[in-house]
């Protein structure tokens, strides 16, 4: 089973700068979309940036300028680099990764396997003004 791990988390003044990292594990071969979301408290979850194994981005409006999403495929990675950071940026931080095709040894020949819509446990950002 593929797990995500995060770091890079942390409290910074309004301003600074935090890179946000990401790990996947389990068997992979490929994962087609990663992403970063955030949920502050009584908010929902919505996307901050995705990337495609081709690299292809895509980015909230509101993080736009100041976050970029860049990823390491020979090693499952996905980081958010994070600049110019203010208070409403504060939220849990949950890395997403979704379409994953992971590979097991059979008895005579390798099994495909596809897992969707995996999240990490969130790391915690906080912006202070």
């Amino acid at each position: 089973q593929v797990q995500l791990v995060e770091s890079g988390g942390g409290l910074v003044q309004a301003g600074g700068s935090l890179r946000l990292s990401c790990a996947a594990s389990g068997n992979i071969v490929s994962i087609n979309v990663m992403g970063w979301y955030r949920q502050a408290p009584g908010k929902q979850r919505d996307l901050v940036a995705a990337i495609t194994s081709g690299s292809s981005t895509i980015y909230a409006n509101s993080v736009k300028g100041r976050f970029t999403i860049s990823r390491d495929n020979a090693n499952n990675m996905v980081y958010l680099q994070m600049n110019s950071l203010k208070p409403e940026d504060t939220a849990v931080y949950y890395c997403n990764a979704d379409r994953i095709t992971t590979r097991v040894q059979g008895v005579s020949a390798p099994i495909d396997s596809y897992e969707y819509n995996v999240w990490g446990q969130g790391t915690q950002v906080t912006v202070s003004s």
